[in-house]
């Protein structure tokens, strides 16, 4: 199952029944469970733990140094959950010792060829990167959030689960659940209406979505005053709660 080009470190712990390619390298500190493939040609360094039955496919670049001029060799690390596809050119970094010693992606994510996910990021459940897509460090990912090819996101930016960001979006604030953005830089468009369909929320709770949506981006009222509304309107959709809280702990200001 390991190919004898393959260089791993005896420091590296590997399940039985991993599959490793032609000349990748596994270092030191790297723990790898049952079921993950890993093509020719990748590299990952430790410290990185990887769950089970993960794809991850040539010439990806997993758990390396930060890019970030306040790393000093930290002992930081990248964790990696279930059932995730890392394609092509991927490129995973380590979390920093000022930003929470922590990169980690959840389970069950699409990452395509040459996305760039840097230091202290959290990517959570279900969502899918398109090519090139890149978050600069300190993004928090929501949920089944859906960001197209060479969507740019700035640092420390939240991304709010079921939200999309069309093709080339470039966005520098945070961008609440559920929400469509567009643009360089990037706008509100309306709600991902299809991405919920597909999730198979309500006809009633999508409509409720769009109010709150309304809300906040047309009713020309405060944040505050809009944060104040659509708690009001949580009380009787629940997906709403989600939508509410994000606006009140939002820590940059939301896309608008």
């Amino acid at each position: 199952m390991i190919h004898q080009t393959a260089i791993i470190d005896p420091k590296a712990e590997l399940a039985s029944d991993i599959e490793v390619g032609a000349y990748t390298v596994i270092n030191a500190n790297v723990s790898i469970e049952s079921g993950t493939k890993i093509g020719p040609h990748v590299v990952i360094s430790g410290p990185t733990q990887i769950g089970k039955n993960n794809s991850i496919y040539q010439f990806a670049s997993v758990g390396g140094d930060p890019q970030d001029k306040k790393f000093y060799g930290e002992n930081t690390k990248l964790v990696i959950g279930d059932n995730n596809l890392i394609r092509e050119y991927v490129s995973i970094n380590r979390g920093t010792g000022d930003g929470g010693g922590t990169t980690q992606i959840g389970n069950d994510n699409w990452i395509m060829a040459y996305v760039h996910i840097a230091h202290d990021c959290i990517v959570g459940n279900h969502t899918i990167f398109s090519n090139a897509a890149s978050l600069a460090g300190h993004v928090i990912i929501g949920d089944y959030a859906i960001l197209s090819g060479f969507t740019l996101v700035s640092q420390f930016v939240r991304i709010g689960s079921y939200s999309f960001s069309t093709m080339g979006s470039a966005i520098n604030r945070d961008v609440p659940p559920y929400v469509l953005v567009s643009g360089n830089m990037a706008k509100p468009k309306g709600i991902n209406t299809e991405g919920l369909k597909r999730a198979q929320f309500s006809s009633e709770a999508i409509s409720k979505v769009k109010k709150a949506y309304r809300i906040l981006y047309k009713g020309g009222n405060s944040l505050e005053d809009s944060i104040k509304e659509i708690e009001s309107l949580a009380k009787e959709e629940k997906a709403l709660k989600e939508f509410a809280e994000f606006l009140k702990t939002t820590e940059k200001n939301i896309i608008r």
